[in-house]
């Protein structure tokens, strides 16, 4: 694990012009294994405090950008009720570059090509910090989750199982 301060991708740039501190901790990455809980464990991370980021459709809202932690499943039933949706699902991996610009394993909710709305698990502020991909494979920043969830409107729900 190195803690970075120099890589410019697009999230990073979005989360600086936010003007909240961040560290940027990037680690190797497994093309085969691109998971939170491979995340964790090579950042010596709890996994509940390793958030991934999940792109999803609602049949009414169109796409959202769900972070939930390493370990854990979206509650997508939770999803369509806290999101005004009477139902939610998983966008298929071969269309999360094309509605993101982001590929699997490096997708951030913040910096996609169009600024959909981001849910984050209540989970989250239970910690001092939380990992949250920075918008490439084995980049993530280490922020404080207020402040994630204050500088990207993000919206606190229980939506986990």
């Amino acid at each position: 694990m190195t803690i970075l301060t120099h890589k410019k991708t697009n999230a990073v740039r979005i989360m600086e012009g936010y003007k909240v501190p961040f560290e940027l901790i990037e680690y190797e990455i497994d093309e085969v294994e691109l998971s939170a809980e491979d995340a964790a464990a090579k950042t010596h991370v709890p996994e509940e405090q390793t958030f991934k980021t999940l792109c999803v459709r609602g049949d009414k809202s169109g796409v959202i950008m769900v972070c939930v932690p390493g370990g854990r499943e979206l509650d997508l039933k939770a999803l369509a009720h806290i999101s005004a949706n009477k139902r939610t699902e998983l966008v298929k991996l071969s269309e999360v570059t094309k509605l993101t610009g982001y590929v699997r394993g490096g997708c951030s909710p913040i910096g996609a090509k169009k600024n959909y709305p981001i849910y984050i698990d209540k989970s989250a502020l239970n910690f001092d910090f939380i990992l949250i991909n920075a918008g490439e494979r084995g980049l993530l920043f280490k922020l404080n989750p207020n402040d994630f969830i204050n500088a990207s409107k993000a919206i606190v729900s229980d939506i986990i199982r």
